[in-house]
Parts: structure tokens; sequence; C-alpha cells
């Protein structure tokens, strides 16, 4: 088991869901947050002043899977997210230790499926 975690843009969500779905990847956790990488922020003029914006805003996807269900779900963030682009995003795989359906108590592979 695996969680894999995608860092991308805002706008490439709808895309990357519509991705997911085709690969039969249907269960996931989206939060928004605030991050800085390469693209190092903007300055804004805010009441007459020069502020620099060095967080910007950007998606989370939380996505737990068996072993078999890893490549294809990497594939489909990248499909749905790739701009070739400064900032297109990141994606972390970790080992997943447990998984419990709280409903149930299920354990495990069958507790994500």
């Amino acid at each position: 088991m695996k969680m894999i975690i995608a860092i991308i843009q805002p706008e490439k969500l709808s895309s990357v869901k519509e991705a997911l779905f085709n690969a039969g990847i249907h269960r996931m956790t989206v939060s928004r947050v605030r991050g800085c990488g390469q693209q190092k922020g903007y300055d804004e003029h805010y009441r007459g002043q020069i502020k620099t914006v060095n967080l910007l805003e950007k998606i989370q996807i939380e996505i737990a899977v068996n072993d078999d269900f890893v490549d294809p779900t990497i594939s489909a963030v990248i499909k749905g997210a790739r701009s070739d682009t400064i900032g297109d995003g990141k994606i972390f795989v970790m080992p997943l230790d447990e998984c419990v359906r709280i409903r149930t108590g299920e354990k495990g592979e069958k507790a994500i499926g």
C-alpha cells in the first residue's frame, strides 16, 4: 500500500481528476495549500506598497492506493497536470503502513479498495 501526494496548480485540478477517473481511481482527498518552489513568488502592489508574495496557492491531492495502482495513479496525475512550465508540481510516493475503514473495521488493502 502506498500514499501518493500530488501538489499541483489549482487550475489543473479538473483535468487531473478526469485523468484519475479514466484510470479507475475514484477515491482521493483534495486540499488547498500554499507553497513555494522554483517560481519564487511575485511582487504585488497593495495600498501603495510593494508586497512580495512567495507562498503561492496550490492544490494537494492525497490518494491511498494498493501497489497495483501506484504507476497508473502517477501517470494519470502527470497527464492531467503537465503544462511544461515551472511550477507544474510534484508527486510524492510514501509507504502506507496501515489503513482501517472506520465503518467496518476492515484493515489493509481491503480498507483502501
